[in-house]
């Protein structure tokens, strides 16, 4: 099982960047995949998860509206599509097998569950400044 996170770079308050998640050794029939961050200095935190077998998707409070999360079966990617980012938004943004598909709290944010994250890409670094 692996997951290659990509597509971080540096952008300009209000700016867009998209990341992938290529994944192999397993597909979205068998578990979720989630993107979590984890800032300098800050605990990590759950960002969106895409549930298994064209389940739902979930969101943080912090990224609705802003963020979206889908998918190409066929690449055997996910996508998260981040749009109007600003610097709270800085951070290395991982990509992992969410065992668990996708925990949720009663508001229906995705939250941070590490016992459920398998496995997990390399990382990817987004820096919004200006």
């Amino acid at each position: 099982v692996q997951l290659q996170a990509s597509g971080g770079g540096s952008v300009q308050p209000g700016g867009s960047l998209r990341l992938s998640c290529k994944l192999s050794g397993f597909t979205l029939d068998d578990d979720g995949v989630g993107w979590i961050r984890q800032a300098p200095g800050k605990e990590r935190e759950a960002v969106s998860c895409i549930a298994s077998n064209d389940g739902p998707t979930y969101y943080a409070e912090s990224v609705k509206g802003r963020f979206t999360i889908f998918k190409d079966n066929s690449k055997s990617t996910v996508y998260l599509q981040m749009n109007s980012l600003n610097a709270e938004d800085t951070a290395i943004y991982y990509c992992a097998r969410d065992s668990f598909n996708c925990p949720y709290d009663y508001n229906g944010n995705y939250i941070y569950m590490e016992r459920g994250l398998n496995s997990w890409g390399q990382g990817t670094l987004v820096t919004v400044s200006s």
